[in-house]
């Protein structure tokens, strides 16, 4: 049997309040943790209290300069077009919303 653990929602809470400014932006529950959307756009993922923004090929540069990895749901699952978020970011609410901005872009 599966044991499922509980999603907090603080760290969600939390991520919300520092995007406060944006208009549009909302979130669900998926796959075990939130997916976001600005404007109907899907462009980030909170999953195990981490945060992930969508990216390509030019915007993942700075996520890899600053050592970010690529989103893994599973051992055997990577999606190369999320990747996270650099904490520093996450608590600079100027700097996230440029971010978001950006990764809500990425075609």
């Amino acid at each position: 049997m599966t044991t499922k653990i509980p999603i907090d929602d603080s760290f969600r809470d939390y991520f919300l309040e520092q995007l406060d400014r944006l208009s549009g932006l909302t979130n669900r529950r998926l796959f075990g943790g939130y997916g976001f959307y600005l404007d109907g756009k899907f462009f980030a993922i909170l999953y195990q209290g981490r945060v992930y923004f969508k990216t390509d090929i030019v915007t993942r540069a700075p996520y890899l300069e600053q050592g970010m990895q690529a989103f893994r749901p599973t051992e055997k699952q990577t999606l190369k077009n999320y990747y996270e978020v650099p904490a520093e970011v996450l608590e600079d609410s100027e700097q996230l919303m440029q971010w978001a901005l950006r990764a809500r872009q990425v075609p």
